[in-house]
């Protein structure tokens, strides 16, 4: 069975999911189902709880109430799910390059290679500038490379379009378009428009 078989098989699941801080709920009473080839674009006031789910569902936060279930993964094929968060992770005085190889050591190099990654977020030319120049649109073109150098079934992307031009706007929806073409899942927490049609809404309201 090839990867990609393997990615149609999945679905992320959460039933009566609360996440939040400490004894602080932000997001309660939440169940979904993301079948692959589907996605969802988080949406709600600033401190609905949007950056606080995608972390719960990284594993990142242990939920206060509820269960989170990626159905169908097997664990012999490796971590199925990408987190990138709001900010960058950019070290500035690491080139362009090495930041992302560093990204791939850290998660695995079974995507596309380096180069290749670079050359298709636009940033081929700049491989070698220190990233601490990079402006923040380029920036997050840096961040969607790592999606592809090291390939999950799972996005959790946090304001992925944050700073992003209309040609990087229009390269993130191309990424994820080929995401879900190929199985994947993405979860998405923006205010922006992204003109993906498999990308349901959900709307995260602020607790009281």
């Amino acid at each position: 069975m090839t990867r990609g078989q393997a990615q149609l098989r999945l679905s992320l699941e959460a039933q009566g999911l609360a996440c939040g801080y400490g004894e602080t709920a932000l997001a309660t009473d939440l169940s979904f189902t993301v079948p692959s080839g589907s996605g969802l674009l988080l949406r709600g006031p600033n401190g609905a709880g949007k950056s606080t789910l995608l972390l719960t569902l990284a594993g990142l936060l242990q939920p206060l109430a509820g269960q989170i279930a990626l159905v169908g993964h097997d664990p012999d094929d490796g971590p199925a799910i990408h987190h990138c968060g709001h900010r960058n992770a950019v070290r500035a005085r690491l080139t362009v390059r090495q930041t992302l190889d560093f990204w791939a050591d850290i998660n695995g190099r079974n995507g596309i290679d380096a180069a290749a990654a670079l050359d298709r977020v636009g940033l081929a030319r700049i491989a070698g500038l220190d990233a601490g120049y990079l402006s923040a649109g380029q920036q997050r073109r840096l961040v969607l490379a790592r999606l592809l150098v090291s390939r999950r079934p799972v996005w959790l992307l946090d304001e992925p379009s944050a700073a992003l031009d209309a040609d990087g706007q229009a390269l993130l929806e191309a990424l994820l378009d080929a995401h879900l073409d190929a199985g994947g899942i993405a979860i998405i927490a923006t205010h922006d428009a992204i003109a993906v049609e498999r990308l349901r809404t959900l709307t995260l309201g602020v607790a009281a």
